[in-house]
């Protein structure tokens, strides 16, 4: 009996761990796939973008202009949602004068194809070579990690030259994460899309500012603070008590991230690159 038992629960952990392997990218990424037009959203100062891919996908991307003297925040959001759904944040940064030049992943906002880390970064750094080709100085980009673009942000900065890097809610490296949610799971051996930002982070040489909440049940805030002691100078960051996942924005983080970026751009951090 003991051996039938053991025999049947070693099939049925197979089974799921077969389940888990295929559909391991279902458990990752929440794409929300309709295309709006910014207009649609509100954003009547937006334009749409359109990245070709070299493999053959399309890309959608909002793009809100700087006024002049402002810098351009390339954004990377989070696993779940849309470029509409974070709407309110581009217009707030519009309204600062800074700009904004949002990207969606395949599979999210109209843009064609499937997510994964590798197409994610090869499209993010497709996005940075667009806003060069808008007439956009390095060093008038900031790049804007929140979440899951907190792991495309890095691997970004580690290539290529920007003035200053925001992560928000960030990782230490979504292998890490996944064996924390799922520790019956052999996730270090099979897990395909890693995000280990924690040993990207020491070839970023730009400034960069985290926020995190202190009540972060997404990402714990102590991924945030462990990122932060391996990023090298100048470095800052900010935990908002009481503050979750993405609600940090009640608690001051907008304020306290344009106030950051005042001082980045007026030259007051410290070995600014």
């Amino acid at each position: 009996m003991l051996k039938a038992i053991v025999i049947v629960f070693a099939a049925l952990y197979a089974v799921a761990l077969g389940v888990m392997y295929l559909a391991q990218r279902r458990f990752l990424y929440f794409p929300d796939p309709t295309r709006t037009s910014p207009s649609a959203a509100g954003l009547f100062d937006v334009e749409e973008r359109i990245i070709a891919t070299p493999d053959g996908e399309r890309i959608i991307a909002w793009y809100g202009k700087a006024r002049d003297g402002e810098p351009t925040l390339l954004y990377f959001h989070g696993n779940g949602g849309s470029l509409e759904s974070r709407s309110g944040r581009i217009r707030q940064y519009l309204d600062r004068g800074r700009g904004v030049f949002m990207m969606s992943y395949r599979g999210y906002s109209g843009s064609s194809g499937s997510p994964s880390e590798a197409a994610n970064i090869a499209d993010a750094k497709l996005a940075y070579e667009a806003v060069r080709s808008e007439g956009v100085a390095a060093h008038d980009i900031i790049l804007y990690g929140e979440s899951l673009g907190s792991g495309v942000a890095i691997a970004v900065a580690a290539e290529k030259p920007v003035a200053g890097v925001i992560l928000d809610s960030p990782f230490t490296s979504i292998v890490e994460r996944a064996g924390q949610l799922y520790p019956w799971l052999p996730v270090y051996l099979f897990l395909k899309d890693r995000y280990e930002s924690i040993l990207r982070i020491a070839k970023v040489r730009a400034p960069i500012f985290i926020v995190h909440g202190e009540a972060d049940g997404v990402v714990p805030v102590d991924m945030g603070r462990r990122l932060f002691e391996a990023a090298n100078e100048p470095k800052e960051i900010k935990i908002f008590a009481g503050a979750g996942h993405d609600d940090h924005d009640q608690h001051g983080s907008f304020e306290i991230i344009n106030r950051w970026i005042d001082r980045l751009r007026a030259g007051q951090l410290r070995d600014i690159r």
